[in-house]
């Protein structure tokens, strides 16, 4: 095997190349032993230190003291600009995670801003890896639009409101330790709970938290969807006009927090070499059995998220006896295995979406703007870059004690009532004034999206002020 093969699987040019042709000579490894070898080797050198045939090449790859070595960086796509659309702490973040040993390509979404490890609205691509933190605190938070056959004027009455506010109130409940005591039934309860050890333990506590709506910037809101009369043949099969409809935005609650918790911690430990400022982006290798308990249970979070968004959507339209005309959900905070050409030919790669939309060529997304701004239904274009992305929602501006400190309801209800917003429960670092400007976001990832409807909320419901985040 020459060289330039070792080069082209990843290995860094310099004494590592040399050791590894030495040690194939000396060990007799095949090209087909090398292939399987070797990208397990640069994932992850430190565990191959004591290999009896690969330990010389990982104690070099892993440099001085076991650290691992970060001078490569994958290739970053950004939708905005610094300093206009999202902080350097941001961009500091993505710089940070295409430093990791196992990325191959990461996209920063316009409604980037700070989070744990990975921004919100970042995405990055790693080789048969998960990262705990990249996926985020609320795994398969989700966002789910139901079009009635309610006629939009309900909206505008004082009886129609109340029998709306009626069936919020009764279907869902907000707040960090929301409960059901007559508890919600889903085909989910069935799944296999045993995935994880932390999946099991909560499985009960999930079941009491089904249908509900947790806190953060979960909401479940009515307004009109607007479709144009120039998408006749738009993918929701509606005719154009005005509708009524239900948006809603929560996750995997109590339990998805248990398993980011316990798992990132894992990772970490794992990954103690890691720098400082990459401690959040450690990973679990797909092949361990960490890595494999993470996957299931996070994928059964997916299915738990959705189970929630259908146990809200079906008790809200029975206790109002209305049908549904239309729906289209996604969900984010996840990762997902995916075919790409990266610039290596199309390979399989782990995807993961923090904060950010699926936008493959076709898919249908739905993307929330603030309290008082549209949210629009998408249909994804596969930009260039953007690793079959878009961005979640508008993203925040301010941080939530900044919020505390700063805003007044005095003045978000008067933009409320400039806007024919009812609001009936919110905290005050949920004002519209937290987030960027919706129409910002959208414009400037027109190559990404493009949007087919429009929803505009009139009647919008969040956790009490007072309730700790969950987002």
């Amino acid at each position: 095997m020459k060289a330039r093969e070792l080069l082209n699987l990843g290995l860094p040019r310099g004494p590592a190349t040399r050791l590894m042709l030495e040690t194939i000579g000396r060990a007799g490894l095949s090209r087909e032993q090398v292939r399987e070898l070797l990208p397990r080797l640069l994932r992850d050198p430190a565990q191959f230190r004591d290999d009896a045939v690969l330990g010389e090449v990982a104690r070099e790859l892993c440099g001085t003291g076991g650290r691992y070595r970060l001078d490569a960086r994958a290739p970053l796509r950004v939708w905005g600009r610094v300093g206009e659309d999202f902080d350097q702490p941001s961009l500091d973040q993505m710089e940070n995670a295409r430093r990791l040993p196992v990325s191959v390509a990461a996209a920063m979404m316009p409604d980037a801003h700070v989070g744990y490890g990975l921004p919100i609205g970042g995405v990055l691509a790693v080789r048969h890896a998960v990262i705990p933190y990249a996926v985020g605190v609320d795994i398969a938070c989700r966002v789910k639009l139901s079009v009635f056959d309610l006629p939009p004027g309900t909206l505008d009455s004082d009886a129609g409101r109340e029998r709306l506010t009626r069936a919020i109130e009764s279907e869902t409940a907000f707040g960090v330790g929301a409960a059901f005591k007559s508890r919600r039934q889903h085909d989910v309860l069935d799944a296999d709970w045993s995935v994880s050890p932390v999946t099991a333990r909560f499985k009960d506590k999930a079941w009491s938290q089904l249908g509900t709506s947790g806190s953060g910037n979960h909401f479940v809101e009515f307004g009109t969807l607007t479709i144009d009369q120039s998408d006749a043949d738009n993918e929701l099969k509606l005719t154009p006009g005005t509708y009524l409809a239900l948006l809603s935005h929560s996750g995997s609650r109590g339990v998805g927090a248990a398993v980011c918790d316990h798992y990132s911690r894992l990772a970490m430990d794992l990954r103690a070499n890691l720098p400082r400022e990459l401690r959040h982006l450690a990973w679990l290798d797909l092949d361990s059995q960490a890595g494999q308990e993470y996957w299931r249970a996070m994928n059964l979070m997916g299915q738990y998220a959705s189970a929630n968004h259908a146990c809200i959507h079906r008790s809200i339209s029975r206790h109002l006896g209305a049908r549904v005309l239309a729906d289209v959900e996604n969900h984010h905070n996840f990762a997902w295995i995916e075919t790409h050409d990266l610039g290596e030919g199309a390979h399989e790669y782990v995807v993961h979406r923090k904060g950010a939309t699926p936008a493959g060529t076709g898919a249908l997304g739905v993307i929330p703007g603030s309290m008082v701004d549209p949210c629009y239904v998408v249909r994804g274009r596969g930009g260039e870059g953007s690793i079959d992305s878009a961005s979640h929602g508008a993203g925040r501006v301010m941080s939530r004690s900044a919020a505390r400190n700063t805003l007044r309801w005095s003045h978000v209800k008067g933009i409320l009532r400039e806007r024919g917003v009812t609001l009936l429960s919110a905290g005050i670092d949920e004002a519209p004034g937290v987030y960027k400007d919706i129409r910002r976001v959208m414009s400037l990832q027109s190559d990404l999206v493009t949007p087919i409807a429009r929803f505009d909320p009139r009647l919008v419901k969040m956790a009490p002020e007072g309730e700790k985040a969950e987002d």
